[in-house]
């Protein structure tokens, strides 16, 4: 009989262990991050999808091996700005727009969502975060999030470059890269897609929390707009700083077109496009784009994590 009874109160209480940890993969799993994230990404894109532009431009020129990209056409991003709206009007300043929107519809839902929702499933309370936890959760979305979204980018890529050279849209341009380079070419540079994604989220999203965090436990300040604010700048520029170098390698291993016979007309992979950047054009090739990368990345995380925590606020 006792046994009978240890039997019956062991089962209650693995049904109610299980139970539980369901209730918490559950909660984990909310949708608002995804919804919020990807309203917020949107909002953010669009706001500065010209620096982006005048980035991608900036990166792509000075290449060694490739006749088209040769010439040194901007001398900064300023430069570019003014230039791309003199030659090409100011329409050319939002090429590629389309694909950016839809990206970020996709990557920027999925990055969120899924970062917010691992770090749930390994702590239950914000309080109890730890900076290998957020990070971890960051690489983990980032990675994901970017290989589903890496046609998208392709296409944002190749429009941006061309600027009002490419016809036919996004869905036009979308067939033609699928009829000319197959289903490989939509995922050209996913691998470094995915690791500049690894590095930028496991990066901003992480020492965004942990500036918050700190800032509000100090006393300086409180979950306020300014806290918001000075958080969002300082993982800005943390992403920029550490992302840089694999941004210039991805653009230009998404730019070029792959040749009718196979291979690639350039570079043989993202290492070698890496080594010959460095070896043809120096080490700070690799900081092309710099300071419309930082630029971009500060505006894009203040407007994202601004319209971010008024969303979250929706809740209340």
């Amino acid at each position: 009989m006792l046994a009978y009874i240890t039997d019956v109160l062991i089962e209650a209480l693995n049904h109610c262990l299980t139970s539980q940890k369901e209730k918490s993969i559950m909660s984990a799993l909310s949708w608002k991050p995804f919804i919020y994230g990807g309203l917020a990404s949107i909002t953010a894109e669009c706001g500065t999808f010209p620096i982006d532009l005048t980035k991608t431009r900036l990166q792509v020129q000075g290449q060694v091996n490739d006749a088209k990209y040769k010439e040194i056409r901007y001398r900064g991003m300023v430069h570019a700005l003014v230039r791309i709206c003199r030659e090409e009007g100011l329409k050319a300043l939002y090429s590629g727009i389309a694909p950016a929107m839809l990206r970020q519809a996709s990557y920027g839902t999925i990055k969120i969502g899924t970062y917010q929702s691992f770090k749930r499933m390994f702590v239950e309370h914000p309080e109890d975060e730890t900076l290998m936890i957020n990070v971890l959760c960051g690489i983990l979305s980032g990675v994901i999030s970017s290989s589903i979204a890496n046609p998208t980018d392709v296409l944002k890529i190749r429009m941006q470059a061309q600027g009002s050279v490419i016809q036919g849209g996004m869905m036009g341009n979308f067939i033609q890269i699928y009829q000319k380079e197959g289903t490989k070419g939509l995922w050209k540079g996913v691998s470094l897609t995915a690791q500049r994604a690894a590095i930028v989220v496991g990066v901003e999203l992480p020492v965004y929390d942990l500036t918050k965090k700190h800032i509000i436990m100090s006393g300086f300040m409180g979950d306020t707009v300014y806290t918001h604010f000075l958080s969002s700048f300082t993982c800005g520029l943390a992403g920029a700083l550490a992302s840089n170098p694999i941004d210039v390698v991805r653009t230009r291993m998404m730019n070029q077109r792959s040749q009718q016979h196979g291979g690639h007309s350039n570079y043989k992979g993202t290492l070698d496009c890496l080594l010959q950047t460095w070896k043809n054009e120096g080490f700070f090739a690799l900081y092309k784009g710099f300071w419309p990368n930082w630029l971009r990345l500060g505006p894009w995380n203040i407007i994202f994590f601004l319209t971010y925590e008024q969303l979250k606020k929706l809740d209340c």
